[in-house]
């Protein structure tokens, strides 16, 4: 068996646009991968064109080893978010051929199945104006709807520091949340990488009477000394990774022990095959995996099998119950979130059990969706 074709389809939202990935082989399979590319997608496509016909096509699917060197090592430049995003777009949809060749899902050849549910966190939410009432009712609709975990930024466009009035604002909206929500559902606290250390260490004190699952790379994240400050003047868990595109970008973060939830994203850090390498070695720290997932249903279904077989998982973000929920239409068998226990369930069907759905794909041609975290607004995401 090997690759003998390739296929990209672009899906456009108002704030994002999901790249497809199929790769065809002589046999007559076609596995899937998926890319949600942060306002990068003709760079992302351009790539994926300039390095399949040097390392994909003719290759044997199962070669994701020599794959992987070959685009982080053979390309001789340095890999960063859009090779190891085109590169994890090749792996998945290579595993995916895999599993259907084998007959089985993804997760056996992961290394079985270590958990039969996925707990997931909401996500793309509280599209509402930035106050208090407001988004404290749309928190209690996500938790009617089973979600036992919520995670939202209430910090408006801030940049480094935030004015005593904005900071007051969104204490008030995470209490109305917690209120709102009770006591055992988990909030999480994104911060986008917005503040100085002492701005970040000022808020995260304000907060801690809410009980924050975590706080979200409260400090731009480059820079692990910075954050240093912030670990030691808060009681907080610090979530942090999700720009992080190899394990040599997350090191100094894990080694110095100022991340305690490692945030990397399987589609931006090179597929399956670089997270099991990850997840192994941040075991060895003590330290649980929750991977950034702002895909479709195809990067959320990698994700899903991925947390099945990893036992140092803790839990999967989800924004297609709320933001765009139309894109669950995009394929045949959409992983959803049980109403029951907030949970993903264990897949079933050989590879990654999704397959495009390319008439639906076409109705949502690209509409150059992107994101500006520091224009007012963009909590609504392009709806309003």
């Amino acid at each position: 068996m090997t690759i003998a074709d390739l296929r990209v389809t672009v899906v456009g939202t108002p704030w994002r646009e999901l790249v497809f990935l199929e790769l065809t082989t002589d046999d007559g399979l076609t596995g899937v991968g998926e890319v949600r590319m942060v306002n990068k997608t003709d760079t992302l496509v351009a790539c994926i064109g300039e390095l399949a016909p040097r390392y994909v096509i003719g290759s044997d699917p199962f070669d994701v080893e020599r794959l992987a060197w070959n685009v982080q090592r053979g390309e001789y430049g340095r890999p960063g978010e859009v090779t190891q995003s085109a590169l994890a777009a090749f792996d998945v949809a290579c595993w995916d051929l895999m599993g259907q060749s084998l007959g089985v899902p993804i997760w056996k050849l992961l290394g079985g199945r270590f958990r039969d549910r996925v707990p997931a966190y909401a996500n793309g939410w509280y599209q509402a104006e930035r106050e208090p009432g407001a988004i404290a009712r749309l928190a209690r609709t996500v938790v009617d709807r089973g979600y036992r975990a919520l995670k939202l930024d209430p910090f408006g466009a801030a940049s480094a520091e935030l004015p005593s009035a904005d900071c007051r604002r969104a204490v008030s909206i995470v209490a109305a949340v917690r209120e709102a929500v009770g006591a055992d559902v988990q909030i999480l606290i994104e911060m986008h990488g917005r503040f100085t250390p002492a701005t970040a260490v000022r808020v995260a004190s304000m907060l801690e009477p809410y009980d924050p699952e975590w706080i979200e790379e409260p400090v731009p994240p480059e820079n692990a000394a910075a954050l240093a400050r912030v670990k030691a003047a808060t009681r907080i868990p610090i979530a942090t990774g999700e720009r992080a595109h190899t394990i040599a970008d997350i090191r100094e973060f894990v080694e110095t022990g100022v991340a305690d939830i490692v945030q990397v994203d399987l589609t931006h850090f090179g597929g399956f095959l670089p997270m099991k390498h990850l997840a192994g070695w941040a075991d060895a720290h003590y330290l649980l995996l929750a991977p950034h997932n702002v895909c479709g249903p195809v990067g959320t279904m990698a994700n899903v099998h991925f947390a099945v077989a990893t036992p140092n998982y803790k839990i999967l973000e989800h924004f297609n119950d709320f933001a765009d929920p139309w894109v669950q239409d995009l394929v045949d068998h959409a992983p959803r979130v049980a109403a029951g226990d907030g949970c993903f369930g264990l897949p079933d069907r050989p590879g990654l059990g999704v397959r495009l759905n390319h008439d639906a794909c076409a109705a949502h041609p690209r509409t150059g969706g992107r994101i500006n975290l520091f224009k007012s607004g963009w909590e609504k995401r392009g709806t309003s």
